[in-house]
């Protein structure tokens, strides 16, 4: 399960929008790499990748995530928020043991 705050979705919307895209699919996903070993990925897709790809409904708001990110990123919860430094995606993940100061990687026990 992948759950979005009400921020996030009003943020991915205007992003939709603005692409002229309601209907885009909101990608997540995780890579190796990053300053704790796992970073996330989030994009737009116009279809799913590949036919292993869960799909989640949040709020009308179609989200896939691939099955080897899933297991990294289940429960995850996408909250989007500006303050004085800039807006952007915030990810607050259960699985992660510890996240970067960039909030956007992450370790998982080994």
């Amino acid at each position: 399960m992948i759950n979005i705050s009400k921020a996030a979705l009003a943020e991915i919307r205007r992003l939709q929008a603005r692409r002229h895209n309601p209907e885009a699919i909101l990608r997540l996903g995780v890579q190796r790499g990053g300053c704790a070993g796992l970073y996330y990925t989030i994009d737009f897709d116009k279809k799913l990748a590949n036919s292993s790809d869960r799909v989640f409904d949040c709020d009308g708001i179609s989200v896939t995530v691939d099955a080897d990110s899933l297991q990294y990123i289940t429960g995850l919860t996408l909250d989007y928020s500006e303050d004085l430094m800039g807006g952007g995606f915030r990810f607050h993940n259960p699985n992660a043991l510890e996240s970067c100061g960039c909030g956007n990687s992450f370790r998982v026990s080994t």
